[in-house]
């Protein structure tokens, strides 16, 4: 599976991905960061990944809807310190091996993972 990272997320995340055998890349390692929101999922779109950040606007299904991205994770912990967002994300790893990620919302939490596709 490929997965974009945005600038939010600590960058060791790309290699934990790698590690567990996906494609991974970052905002940063692309000189993509501060680029508008619609500019990053127009490129993740472009490469057919899926967007992985901590930005909650990519959480709102009518901004993007789940046809219009190859798929959004939005991480969403009280915490958001480095560790508890590695420990979190890699908790999700076997996740990503049963469930489909592709023209889905995944909302990562502490203790769950909501899942939301096209609400039409």
């Amino acid at each position: 599976m490929r997965f974009k990272f945005d600038e939010n997320l600590p960058c060791e995340l790309v290699d934990l991905f790698r590690e567990a055998n996906h494609d991974a890349s970052s905002v940063i390692e692309q000189d993509l960061s501060g680029s508008p929101d619609t500019r990053i999922i127009d490129i993740c779109r472009t490469e057919k990944r899926v967007l992985v950040t901590l930005d909650l606007d990519f959480s709102d299904v009518r901004a993007y809807p789940a046809q219009d991205h190859f798929g959004i994770i939005v991480v969403r912990l009280w915490r958001q310190d480095k560790k508890s967002i590695l420990d979190t994300l890699e908790r999700i790893l076997p996740l990503l091996r049963q469930e489909q990620v592709t023209h889905l919302l995944w909302i990562v939490e502490e203790s769950r993972v909501r899942i939301r596709g096209d609400e039409s």
